[in-house]
């Protein structure tokens, strides 16, 4: 037996010796995009430990190989790697296609901690994941107020609407992994429903000058993107733990994510968050809590040539909304507005009550994307959303749990997009999405504020982007959509008769009921967008982006068609059927500066609003409830103009000196004076020290000066006080004075293992727990603001 394995061993040595190894392997490299050739280019064969380079040509090639099957290595610098199998049978030719186009290979390498900007001329700022992690149990207004030129508009602590150069709600677009938000978005104390720890990076783009995501951005697109996958093998995640002193409450967040080579990915992350009544410096700020608690899943596969992916999220938000800010009537406003303190005040407690929000949101989305050689990419997305909005008054009886307002929001969106970018010099993006959205207005034995109705969308855009040299780039950009608002809604003949309804609107009557009018109001909007911006490197410390936007806003259903008591706002809103579409005309300019230890951006921008929409004080009315001040939708022409500082200066590797300025004007330019709700003038200044010798030590010291906002229309107006038999002056226009607050940022990092790493946090916010109202605050009526807050966060990245 010995003997014939012997001779077999023998004849398969020399049949391999004498085996044909003249083959030679030889080919080309090319671009994905452009197919030209790339040079010196690393063609590598682990196995023969043989290697070679590619010429000028991109060509290459390798001889005495024996046939086989073989791996082969191609590498390339600011390339993706890529490792094929070729069965070399005698001599062997191949073209392998590397992918050379740096921006889009850092969207597949690069990770949170890097910003890459989405435009190239539009006025945009990138928060990092550093950030937003800092803000975990915040919210996404809080987080979004670093930026210069970025304010907020809050109903209390909890409900934080995102102000952009003085614009917010309808006239901003949130995005979030890819999905349009559509949330009931319209009412100043409505929140975006989003939790902020499912974004790894956030870009504002202020101004209408991103079409690709809307054409009535009139105020900026927010677009909040997951954390990139990386395309290797590993398992890696963080858990941030923190507490609060004012509110006595926790944040719980944690994320974890799967990923294979081969470009497969499963990722989970869950958040809780639980608050209790909050407390200004004097006094609890009674029913003030909050308790959220969301998840999502994001699956898919992602290579730079093709992918998928598939992502849910859920969140429920329960808020709860300052119980003195409740009015039973009109005189309360006078009492409250009168009293330097809140008229309810009660021990601290982590119940919510009414009055108080509860909304759900859920996203499904799936989305499907391939690149296609010399040519582009092509993508395509369906998404649905299903926002469901409780909102409690403090009623008595068999209706005390029952909810005031109960909308449900559904929406459906498919989308396609096609990128043409075969060409270094110039690409186009294009496409087209198509919308239907329904909402249903249930009955809670409450005149309902929103009816029933159906939306439909259809929008189509083309942007493109031309570098005339490294220093002078060029993007235009046109949109077109289409709206249309069918409606199903209630009005009373009073009011119908009173607004002069009937002789405008007498052919959407349907029923006649005597004391009420059914109308079936269908409106038809056709919005045309269009941008131009232009970016332009004066030399190696000076650039310069100049830029002009178009947007067209249609009315939303609560510009048209509110008409009842608004429970959470405690006042009767009346919306207008003759309102029309805005137009805006915005021109902007940026000045960028950076040379060794000083970095300088200043932004400036001048927008023109006609038939801006707005919402303002026009008296009271009586229910059955008693007199409520009366809140009504108009129309004006208007000028919004203003300037954002950012400015950095480093003194040497461990002190550094920031300063973020911004100041907005609103100008009613039909009746000359100021617009209502615009921000007041600010200024942030901080200093803070670095050394990663010292456990990776950062700290900031953060000062934050809010002046008195002077220019504001007089909206006052005087009501008659059965209890006294007088009348009195509502003063609901006379601004809050000029504020001074003080805020420390701390934290530390401690490597645990290898891979492992813990970051202690320390925030102190109000340190003196000065005394201060916010002029933007709906609740500064009733109550100061939130005083010093201390949080500790613990953050684990594994």
């Amino acid at each position: 037996m010995k003997y014939y394995l012997m001779v077999l061993c023998c004849c398969v040595f020399s049949w391999s010796q004498s085996q044909d190894c003249n083959a030679t392997f030889s080919g080309e490299v090319h671009d994905f995009h452009d197919g030209t050739p790339i040079i010196n280019a690393t063609i590598f064969i682990e196995s023969l430990n043989k290697y070679t380079t590619t010429d000028i040509n991109g060509r290459f090639s390798i001889d005495n190989l024996c046939n086989a099957l073989i791996s082969v290595e191609v590498s390339h610098l600011a390339c993706e790697t890529k490792t094929i199998d070729v069965n070399i049978v005698n001599d062997t030719f191949i073209e392998i296609n590397l992918e050379h186009h740096i921006e889009e290979l850092n969207e597949v390498k690069v990770t949170g901690a890097s910003g890459i900007k989405l435009t190239k001329t539009a006025q945009e700022t990138h928060l990092k994941s550093d950030v937003i992690d800092r803000f975990s149990s915040l919210n996404l207004g809080d987080a979004l107020k670093q930026i210069s030129g970025v304010s907020s508009i809050n109903t209390g602590n909890s409900i934080v609407k995102p102000v952009i150069n003085g614009l917010h709600s309808s006239r901003i677009i949130v995005m979030t992994n890819g999905v349009r938000l559509q949330d009931q978005e319209w009412g100043i104390e409505h929140a975006p429903n989003i939790d902020l720890n499912t974004a790894g990076s956030i870009n504002v783009i202020k101004g209408a000058n991103a079409l690709a995501y809307g054409g009535d951005a009139i105020g900026g697109v927010i677009v909040l993107k997951p954390s990139n996958i990386t395309l290797k093998d590993s398992l890696y995640g963080k858990t941030i733990v923190s507490g609060n002193t004012n509110g006595r409450g926790y944040n719980l967040n944690t994320s974890l994510t799967k990923t294979y080579k081969k470009g497969w990915y499963l990722g989970a992350q869950a958040s809780l968050k639980r608050l209790g009544d909050m407390e200004a410096p004097d006094y609890s700020l009674t029913n003030t809590g909050l308790n959220t608690k969301g998840f999502s899943i994001n699956g898919g596969f992602k290579t730079f040539q093709k992918g998928f992916n598939v992502y849910y999220s859920y969140l429920d938000n329960e808020i709860a909304i300052l119980r003195a800010a409740h009015i039973g009537n009109i005189e309360d406003l006078v009492n409250a507005i009168n009293n330097p303190q809140p008229l309810v005040i009660d021990d601290f407690s982590y119940d919510i009550n009414a009055p108080k929000q509860d909304v759900t949101h859920q996203v499904f989305k799936t989305e499907f994307y391939k690149r296609f050689k010399k040519f582009g990419r092509v993508d395509i997305q369906y998404d649905y959303q299903n926002n469901h909005r409780f909102e409690y008054d403090i009623r008595v009886g068999d209706d005390r749990d029952k909810p005031a307002i109960d909308l449900t929001l559904k929406t459906h969106t498919l989308k396609t997009s096609v990128t043409l970018d075969s060409k270094n010099n110039i690409s186009y993006n294009f496409g087209v999405n198509a919308g239907y959205q329904n909402n249903f207005a249930a009955n809670t034995g409450v005149r309902r504020l929103i009816p029933d109705y159906d939306k439909y969308d259809l929008g189509a855009f083309i942007v493109s982007e031309l570098k005339l040299n490294n220093d002078l780039s060029l993007d235009f950009g046109l949109r077109y959509d289409f709206n249309q608002i069918d409606a199903k809604k209630y009005y009373l003949t009073s009011r119908w008769n009173e607004r002069n309804y009937d002789s405008d609107f007498g052919n959407i009557v349907i029923d006649d009921l005597g004391t009420q009018l059914l109308t079936n109001p269908v409106f038809n909007y056709h919005n045309v967008s269009a941008s131009a911006g232009i970016a332009y490197q004066l030399n190696e410390y000076n650039s310069f982006i100049f830029n002009y936007g178009l947007s067209n806003r249609a009315p939303n259903p609560s510009e048209l068609f509110s008409d009842g008591l608004h429970h959470s706002a405690a006042r009767i809103e009346l919306g207008d059927l003759r309102l029309k579409q805005e137009t805006s005309n915005r021109i902007s300019g940026s000045y960028n500066f950076q040379k060794n230890n000083l970095s300088l951006n200043i932004e400036a921008f001048y927008n023109y609003i006609k038939d801006y929409i707005f919402i303002e004080p026009t008296g009271t009315e009586q229910t059955i409830r008693g007199a409520f001040p009366v809140w009504s939708y108009n129309q004006t022409n208007a000028a919004l103009y203003g300037l954002d500082l950012t400015a950095n200066y480093s003194f040497n590797d461990h002190w550094f000196l920031n300063n973020k300025s911004s100041i907005t004007k609103g100008k009613d330019v039909s009746q000359d004076q100021a617009l209502i709700d615009m921000p007041s003038f600010k200024t942030v200044n901080i200093i803070g020290y670095s050394n990663p010798k010292w456990l990776d030590l950062k700290t900031e010291l953060q000062s934050e000066w809010v002046f008195r906002q002077n220019d504001y229309p007089n909206n006052n107006f005087e009501v008659f006080i059965p209890t006294t038999g007088q009348m009195e002056l509502v003063d609901v226009s006379t601004t809050p004075p000029a504020y001074h607050l003080l805020h420390l940022q701390s934290n530390i990092s401690l490597d645990i293992s290898e891979k492992t790493d813990l970051n202690i946090g320390l925030n102190i916010t109000n340190i003196f727990n000065t005394n201060y109202r916010e002029n933007l605050n709906r609740l500064r009526y009733f109550a100061d603001d939130v005083g010093r807050n201390i949080m500790l966060q613990l953050k684990l990245n594994y």
